[in-house]
């Protein structure tokens, strides 16, 4: 799968792309992440993509003119429909079953993802050009970057190869294809003992029975 990452700070992916396991997943070829400084496409002197909003407010907003140039230009770069997706603070919330829904390959290949800054950007860009729009949680940051590296990291886990150990999926939190609506069972690893606090005997005991009947027990409940 491809991610194609329109921003003004590329240099904030730097220790992402690099790091764990997505940057093993780069290396191995499992997916691809393409950066894509807006300032670029700029027709500005010096490279401005913001100016103030008609109406007058607070703050600044992304223009047309380098962000409209930075996605046509984007969108050419393959033969396919990849959808653009503008990381918001609004619209729906991004969650398990939106990253396994962009995780099949079948039909998204390739997404596009948009990284405001400011006060936001231009409608125009959002009504003719933005698919959807995502947010990671119901509060405002300073840019889109950080939501993009955590849609691309739920989103690369569950691509084939990515994660080593393909079983790590068959309990993932939250799971729509699994069913799952819980969150994770309390889970330990060794010593038993550390400092007074001791692993529940049933971990240890090697009854598989016993141990699936506890974990089923202790699940968190989703709120």
């Amino acid at each position: 799968m491809i991610f194609d990452i329109l921003t003004i700070f590329p240099e904030a992916f730097e220790s992402f792309l690099k790091s764990s396991i997505i940057g093993r997943a780069i290396t191995a070829g499992k997916i691809k992440v393409r950066l894509h400084d807006i300032r670029e496409f700029s027709t500005d002197k010096h490279k401005k993509v913001d100016d103030v909003p008609f109406g007058g407010g607070a703050g600044m907003l992304m223009m047309c003119q380098p962000l409209f140039d930075a996605i046509e230009h984007v969108k050419k770069l393959e033969k396919d429909d990849a959808p653009v997706i503008f990381m918001t603070p609004s619209n729906k919330n991004f969650d398990q079953k939106m990253a396994e829904r962009f995780s099949e390959q079948k039909k998204y290949s390739r997404v596009i993802l948009l990284c405001g800054n400011y006060e936001g950007i231009d409608q125009r860009v959002r009504d003719a050009l933005v698919d959807e729009e995502i947010s990671v949680g119901n509060f405002v940051l300073t840019g889109g970057e950080l939501p993009a590296q955590i849609f691309i990291d739920a989103v690369a886990r569950l691509l084939p190869g990515v994660i080593g150990k393909e079983e790590s999926h068959q309990e993932e939190s939250f799971s729509e294809k699994l069913g799952r609506k819980n969150l994770e069972y309390p889970q330990y690893t060794r010593p038993a003992k550390f400092r007074e606090m001791e692993v529940p005997e049933v971990l240890i005991s090697g009854h598989h029975a016993n141990i699936e009947l506890w974990r089923t027990q202790n699940c968190k409940k989703q709120d």
